[in-house]
């Protein structure tokens, strides 16, 4: 008769290449468990990440999804609404100071759009000023000097000449309006949309006044400077230098050679960085005229955002420089860094108006700038001459 097998036998008599081998299988089970764990963590985390990014190129409903407490306050709570308890402990000003100083957020989105469609303010030196009353020493002559020994007495020198500025100011406003049905649409972007409202009104005021302003209550355009055909070393301070176009009407008959001599009236070192500035008008006479051997002056940008350049330059559109007309300076060449001197007291402030023009409510926006010519010497002049 025969013994039957149980278990205990069988398991006792596998071979130990055999148990080896169902180890083997075990782990492997084990590391492929373990690497489909970790392959489910792997996707969660990058389902995660593909939910931050949606969110962040997703358009946001009024700016609400990177609207600070005090940008939300100002713009849901005052802007909208008029409730002005909801902003009294963020602002430093009241209305009937001239309004409330918008936040910063806001006041930097302003700034940030002036500077992208104010021709003058792009290429300008701006400074932000505490007082209408900002005053500037500039040099008008070089720091003396000398060469001496290692042991040799050094004798005085020579002190240098300084010259005050005081840029005349004004305070530029501007007065958009929208409906209380608008303003009552949680669609409707009303912080993206007064900005661009402001900063075009304030960038067109601006713009006018950087060129041709009279400089009482506004800025003195760089045109309103005297000027004059004498070299740097003997004009006066504060006075442009002038290149005659050789002709009473428009341009003689060797363009390119007016052009060059005006950019070599500017010193070296104003040069690096330098710009043609012209309106549009002019430009479209400047980009037919041509040399003496047929090759036209003007040169296209080959980059996109690349400025288009005359004669190596980039040319700037300002639309209030004059058109080509006997004695009229329709182009300016200069490094605009160094010459003109834009300022800026305070931050935007904005008053909300809903009872003047009833159902519109208006938003009344004030801030102060002024501007003068800085360094006479780092802007030329092309007058339209025989």
């Amino acid at each position: 008769m025969e013994t039957p097998l149980n278990s205990d036998s069988v398991v006792g008599n596998v071979p130990a290449d055999l148990e080896e081998s169902f180890d083997i299988v075990a782990r492997q089970d084990k590391a492929e468990a373990e690497i489909r764990r970790l392959r489910g963590d792997v996707d969660e985390v990058k389902s995660r990440l593909d939910k931050v990014a949606r969110a962040a190129t997703r358009p946001s409903i009024a700016g609400r999804e990177t609207q600070s407490a005090e940008v939300k306050g100002f713009v849901e709570g005052y802007l909208r609404r008029g409730r002005e308890s909801e902003i009294k402990s963020i602002q430093g000003t009241t209305p009937g100071e001239g309004g409330y100083a918008v936040p910063r957020e806001l006041d930097a989105i302003i700034a940030r759009e002036l500077t992208e469609i104010s021709p003058i303010r792009t290429i300008a030196q701006v400074v932000r000023v505490g007082t209408s009353g900002y005053r500037k020493l500039i040099a008008t002559g070089g720091t003396a000097s000398g060469w001496v020994s290692e042991t040799a007495a050094r004798p005085a020198t020579s002190t240098p000449d300084f010259a005050e500025i005081a840029p005349p100011t004004g305070e530029l406003y501007a007065n958009p309006a929208a409906s209380q049905a608008m303003l009552d649409d949680v669609a409707f972007d009303l912080e993206a949309w007064l900005a661009a409202e402001i900063a075009a009104e304030f960038a067109r005021a601006e713009g006018a006044a950087f060129v041709n302003g009279t400089g009482t209550n506004q800025p003195e355009g760089f045109l309103r400077a005297p000027t004059g055909l004498a070299a740097d070393d003997t004009r006066a301070f504060g006075q442009l230098q002038y290149i005659g176009s050789g002709s009473a009407t428009g341009f003689d008959d060797e363009p390119d050679a007016k052009l060059i001599d005006l950019i070599h009236s500017l010193k070296a070192g104003h040069r690096q960085g330098a710009c043609f500035v012209m309106n549009s008008t002019t430009l479209a006479a400047v980009r037919k005229l041509k040399t003496s051997d047929g090759a036209f002056l003007w040169q296209p940008g080959l980059v996109e955002g690349q400025p288009d350049r005359l004669l190596g330059y980039p040319v700037i559109e300002a639309e209030d420089m004059p058109d080509i007309e006997g004695g009229a300076f329709p182009i300016a060449f200069g490094n605009f860094r160094h010459g003109y001197l834009v300022t800026e007291q305070g931050a935007t402030k904005l008053l909300r108006d809903p009872f003047t023009n009833k159902p519109f409510v208006h938003f009344y926006a004030t801030r102060r700038i002024g501007g003068q010519v800085l360094d006479s010497n780092a802007i030329k002049l092309l007058k339209i001459e025989a």
